[in-house]
């Protein structure tokens, strides 16, 4: 009887315990993964202050659970959970119940108010895709009422913005909003001055996962670069429509207050009759299971010890690690093996302050603000590329460089003119021709069947064929053109062996040809077009006739057969068919 292993919540931890338990698995094991979400997709939750602050496309921080496990064994399962039956193995909800085996709560976690008066009934919070887009409309409304109003009061009010909390979250959706402010300022005809951004924190310090340098930093780039009022050692006291009050006695006139100063566990987790710690999180052991042996709690949702009373940090590496961990161990409880301690390995933290700085302490160096960026991005493409392949990456690429809505750099702004690739047909196959045609002439004159390349000088200026005393043709692929490394190469590896690299030479130029006039594998074949060139200039230079092979190869780089080629079909095809792959480690031919 196979076992069911239900996994609730459809996060960074959730999903990793899936992938896992899917990949780890053998035919042998027997078992029935489900996972369980009142949403239809993942959400990005360390991507959505770019959502919010209108950097990037609302969608381009879910990403469906269909795409995610669409080429596996692993159940999707849509519905609230209000409640768990330890005793009798089942979760429920209002319309159904689920029996489990095996349970992984990952329900993740949810702002923490700490009883702030007011908080909870006017501030907003960035915990969810909904709350993202509620926050970027809400600022846009802001500004177009201030437009319309000629109350100076009414107009400084709507025209503040305070983000309560100094954390990752905190600074980097202020970042946000005061790189977007700048576009608001020119749609809505305000000056810039009139804008204010409070960044309110309660300790002494922003950004305190980060070495002290990293956030002294950080918070001048907040202050003199974007325009930022930072206050520290100022705990928010009440909250109203109006205003926000501090506990320094300050008083803030502002209709916007984004709320990011704590976290505490999914409110499920408070329902539950289950040991817990500081702020409801679950507690665990080393190998992450609760008190129940079969019930297993990972990421923000559970307190994972790390020794001397510390617990892991509510971080995306850490939802990943522990989630990774819970799976192996219930394949090990399900084989009968020993289950293995969870060591946590943090790698290190990073902050993006808008699109054009960042801060990171990755293996306890500090990196330049440039390569904390690049850092950044190759984060984000290593995880999405883990749980989606190359889609999910071409996906964020085009959100983050071709689609993104405000302050682009130079070079972005010009990549992000799309042009449909119909446009590189008539190049395509015209460029496809051209290579056929040397192909089937390299044939005609004999390159199969007899050595006909010679190394010795004296090509004319406008043509690499010569002809000998004898009356045979020779071509020469030495020149004045020629270095001297790759002449060489010619004399003791090509010319020893001409007749097979004129082989090789005549089956690249009729395959790329093949291949760019029918649009099959359209990058290898412009690729290859490329190289064909790179070293036809090599050895006796460019003529005048084919230059515009270069450029054209060049053009043909993005994606060119997918109009009117077979790319159109093929490269989809073997996209689902590398997922079912790396998700099930088996190839079917048919997929839909």
């Amino acid at each position: 009887m196979s076992k069911k292993v239900l996994i609730l919540g459809a996060g960074y931890a959730g999903i990793e315990a899936a992938l896992t338990l899917q990949k780890k698995k053998k035919r042998e094991d027997d078992i029935e993964i489900t996972i369980i979400d009142k949403n239809s997709y993942h959400t990005l939750l360390t991507e959505l202050h770019e959502v919010a602050g209108n950097r990037i496309r609302e969608d381009g921080v879910i990403v469906p659970l269909r795409d995610i496990f669409k080429y596996s064994d692993v159940k999707i399962v849509k519905d609230e959970i209000n409640g768990i039956d330890f005793e009798n193995n089942k979760l429920i909800s209002s319309s159904a119940e689920y029996p489990y085996d095996y349970l992984i709560l990952a329900a993740g976690s949810e702002p923490n108010s700490f009883g702030i008066p007011g908080i909870e009934e006017h501030a907003f919070t960035l915990w969810s895709y909904e709350q993202a887009i509620r926050i970027r409309e809400h600022i846009k409304d802001c500004f177009a009422k201030a437009s319309q109003t000629q109350d100076k009061a009414k107009r400084q009010q709507l025209l503040c913005f305070v983000v309560g909390g100094g954390g990752f979250t905190g600074v980097e959706t202020i970042g946000e909003i005061a790189q977007w402010v700048k576009k608001l300022c020119r749609e809505y005809g305000i000056d810039r001055s009139e804008v204010k951004l409070v960044l309110v924190e309660a300790l002494g310090s922003i950004l305190t996962n980060l070495k002290e340098r990293g956030a002294r930093n950080s918070m001048k780039y907040l202050v003199n670069k974007l325009g930022v009022e930072v206050l520290l050692n100022s705990a928010i006291s009440r909250v109203t429509p109006d205003q926000v009050e501090i506990k320094t006695g300050r008083v803030i006139s502002t209709k916007t207050l984004i709320w990011t100063a704590g976290v505490k566990a999914n409110n499920l987790a408070e329902k539950l009759d289950i040991n817990k710690g500081r702020a409801s999180r679950i507690i665990v052991n080393e190998y992450a299971q609760t008190q129940y042996k079969n019930v297993y709690s990972v990421g923000d949702i559970s307190a994972f010890s790390t020794g001397e009373n510390k617990i892991l940090p509510a971080l995306v590496e850490s939802a990943l690690q522990t989630g990774r961990g819970a799976a192996k161990n219930i394949l090990a409880d399900i084989r009968g093996k020993e289950k293995e301690k969870i060591k946590p390995n943090l790698h290190g933290v990073m902050v993006s302050v808008g699109a054009f700085y960042a801060q990171s302490n990755i293996m306890g160096r500090e990196l330049p603000a440039w390569l904390s960026i690049l850092m950044k991005y190759f984060v984000n493409i290593h995880y999405l590329f883990g749980i989606g392949g190359f889609e999910l990456v071409m996906r964020y690429i085009k959100d983050e460089f071709l689609f993104k809505q405000q302050d682009k750099l130079l070079v972005e702004k010009h990549y992000s003119v799309m042009r449909p690739a119909f446009w590189l047909v008539p190049i395509r196959v015209f460029l496809g021709y051209s290579w056929l045609m040397e192909g089937i002439e390299k044939v005609q004159q004999g390159w199969l069947t007899k050595a006909m390349l010679a190394g010795l000088p004296g090509a004319d200026a406008t043509s690499s064929a010569s002809v000998t005393e004898s009356g045979e043709t020779v071509f020469r692929i030495i020149s004045e053109h020629t270095p001297s490394w790759y002449a060489w190469i010619a004399n003791n590896l090509v010319i020893p062996n001409a007749l097979i690299f004129q082989i090789l030479i005549v089956i690249a130029e009729i395959g790329v040809g093949l291949a760019l006039i029918s649009g099959t594998f359209t990058f290898i074949a412009a690729l290859v077009s490329l190289g064909l060139n790179i070293n036809f200039i090599l050895s006796t230079g460019m003529y005048e006739y084919d230059w515009w092979y270069i450029p054209a190869a060049l053009c043909l780089l993005g994606g060119a057969g997918r109009a009117f080629g077979i790319d159109h079909y093929l490269i989809p095809y073997l996209t689902r068919q590398w997922r079912y792959f790396v998700r099930n480690r088996k190839i079917k031919l048919w997929l839909r």
